[in-house]
């Protein structure tokens, strides 16, 4: 299985991006599929994931209202819907996902998911 991130790239501040994730590979049942992101110099950290049975979602809870998680059962995809972009944003963003279908409390946590994207940069200006 493979994860494929894509619609990073440069924004204002206060701008919108659309983030992407595609699995390809043999046929992947998916139970929870997540984002995370990292910024220089500090440690990958949640930001949103997604249960596929019923669309439960989490939310790192200072991205709450900014930030939505979305998946399309059918296409195998996940995106990640980021409006009123910040500088502190700035960060690569990780797709990640897992076979099994998380409790909330499990949903965070980096250990949670097998599979993983290779990363999209996004850079917001000041």
């Amino acid at each position: 299985v493979q994860l494929q991130a894509s619609g990073g790239g440069l924004v204002q501040d206060g701008g919108s991006l659309r983030l992407s994730c595609a699995a390809s590979g043999q046929t992947f049942s998916w139970g929870t599929r997540a984002w995370f992101r990292q910024a220089p110099g500090k440690e990958r950290e949640f930001v949103a994931a997604i249960r596929r049975s019923d669309g439960a979602t989490s939310y790192q809870d200072s991205l709450k209202g900014r930030f939505t998680i979305s998946r399309d059962r059918i296409k195998n995809t996940a995106a990640l819907q980021m409006s009123s972009l910040k500088p502190e944003d700035t960060a690569v963003y990780f797709c990640a996902a897992s076979p099994r279908s998380w409790i909330q409390s499990a949903r965070a946590a980096i250990t949670s998911y097998d599979h993983w994207g290779q990363g999209t940069e996004v850079t917001v200006s000041s």
